[in-house]
């Protein structure tokens, strides 16, 4: 598959989560085992260049992708949850959203000092997720050496938050 055929498994469904939003849903993609193959496929072969040592994914569909890519490149994977989902002590950052603030949490030494960190997640819209998540790895003493997404939602400028670190999305909107 191309990645304009990726393109095309994606639906938009309006008016999800409120009125006035255009939401790509990549249930379709998740559904369509090669799909979803093609997909890893292309993650696997625009980060091995890369050396990472690690993958910190996102809660929770960036963990669909990060997942396969980190057995693909075989490193250790390690995920960002909400306040209360992870068992043990973590390490938190407070983070601003469109109305008010968010917490996303990490284990404490998920990440050392030298680590080479890819940010995953399923998508791209504002940024401030994957901002906060580079931020968690970064006060780990990790190098967030990319943020990658299977989806950017362009017009929104998130990369402009992520700045100056480098960002990678297969589709762009």
């Amino acid at each position: 598959m191309s990645v304009e055929q990726l393109r095309a498994a994606i639906r938009d469904v309006p008016d999800f989560p409120k009125p006035g939003i255009l939401f790509k849903d990549i249930t379709p993609l998740l559904a369509s085992p090669e799909g979803l193959r093609t997909t890893v496929e292309l993650l696997v072969e625009h980060c091995r260049p890369l050396r990472l040592t690690a993958i910190v994914a996102v809660e929770s569909r960036g963990f669909l992708f990060a997942a396969p890519l980190a057995l693909a490149l075989a490193v250790p994977l390690h995920i960002v949850r909400k306040p209360g989902k992870l068992p043990y002590k973590t390490d938190s950052v407070e983070y601003s959203l469109e109305y008010g603030t968010g917490t996303l949490q990490l284990h404490k030494e998920s990440l050392r000092r030298g680590d080479r960190v890819l940010v995953m997640d399923d998508l791209l819209a504002t940024g401030g997720t994957a901002a906060a998540t580079a931020r968690l790895a970064a006060g780990q003493g990790a190098e967030v050496v990319e943020c990658a997404f299977v989806i950017e939602l362009s017009f929104l400028h998130g990369r402009d938050k992520i700045a100056p670190l480098p960002c990678f999305a297969l589709i762009k909107y």
